[in-house]
């Protein structure tokens, strides 16, 4: 895989969060559906906090594996625009993490850890791509409960 079509996807990824979670304002940042799940802010920071995660860990000896720790983290996000704020941040710093190695280096294999198997480190990047899908669909249920329309993710309509 390229740096080029790497950096592609991370900015369409970026593109269609931010497109279908559009509706949503600083005044949804608290709103959950019910108690215990994440808020809207939340969803937002995860989807921030893993793709940090997943690149950090891309080169790294080990992965950060304090999933409570970062779930408090997450849900201390009480403002939406400071998550979003940390989406951005996430995407930036992927995106250099992307020029940081070469295509061999992506290329090259993960040594065996229960996350990502020995797959190549540019696997990454998919797994980002879909757990952001997915919190980016969740986002879509919260604007329906809130009596929002969801735009289409991939297009201007």
């Amino acid at each position: 895989m390229t740096h080029e079509s790497m950096k592609e996807t991370l900015r369409s990824m970026r593109e269609y969060f931010n497109r279908s979670t559009r509706p949503l304002s600083e005044e949804h940042s608290g709103f959950a559906p019910q108690e215990g799940l994440y808020t809207v802010a939340g969803q937002v920071a995860h989807a921030a906090q893993t793709i940090e995660w997943f690149y950090e860990a891309a080169f790294a000896k080990d992965w950060r594996m304090d999933f409570e720790g970062m779930d408090k983290e997450v849900r201390g996000m009480t403002s939406l625009s400071e998550a979003r704020a940390w989406f951005e941040r996430a995407v930036e710093k992927a995106l250099h993490e992307t020029e940081s190695h070469s295509e061999e280096e992506w290329a090259s294999r993960f040594p065996p850890n229960p996350i990502m198997g020995e797959a190549p480190r540019s696997s990454i990047l998919g797994a980002a791509m879909d757990h952001t899908a997915h919190h980016r669909g969740a986002l879509t249920v919260y604007q329906r409960l809130l009596g929002l329309k969801p735009p289409m993710p991939y297009m201007e309509m």
